[in-house]
């Protein structure tokens, strides 16, 4: 019905930078807030960052001024620039989307597979 792809993770040592990508496809009517999640070996998932519909963002603590969420909403893709990156930042690093689907009647919740982010140090 709504898929969600992930791309763009490996291993990059610290203080370097990668960029997550989003893909969100299928049955899509609307999306609302879309937002990274990650989980790191042993630790419950945590949120990073979340962008709304117009453009707000909203950062956990320990990326804040290191992480750069952004969206094209015409492609309904969602970024997430990680620069200087730190080996706390390994962690599966997860897209989850808000979204109206076509004949739906209420706003669900979608999530990515996932894509493994690795800070050697």
């Amino acid at each position: 019905q709504v898929q969600l792809v992930e791309s763009g993770g490996g291993l990059v040592q610290a203080g370097g930078s990668l960029r997550l990508s989003c893909a969100a496809s299928g049955s899509i009517f609307s999306i609302s807030s879309m937002s990274w999640y990650r989980r790191a070996p042993g630790k419950q998932r945590e949120l990073v960052a979340t962008i709304t519909g117009g453009g707000i963002t909203n950062y956990a603590d320990s990326v804040k001024g290191r992480f750069t969420i952004s969206r094209d909403n015409a492609k309904n893709m969602v970024y997430l620039q990680m620069n200087s990156l730190k080996p706390e930042d390994t962690a599966v690093y997860f897209c989850n989307a808000r979204v109206f689907a076509t004949g739906s009647s209420y706003w669900s919740d979608y999530w990515g597979q996932g894509t493994q982010v690795t800070v050697s140090s």
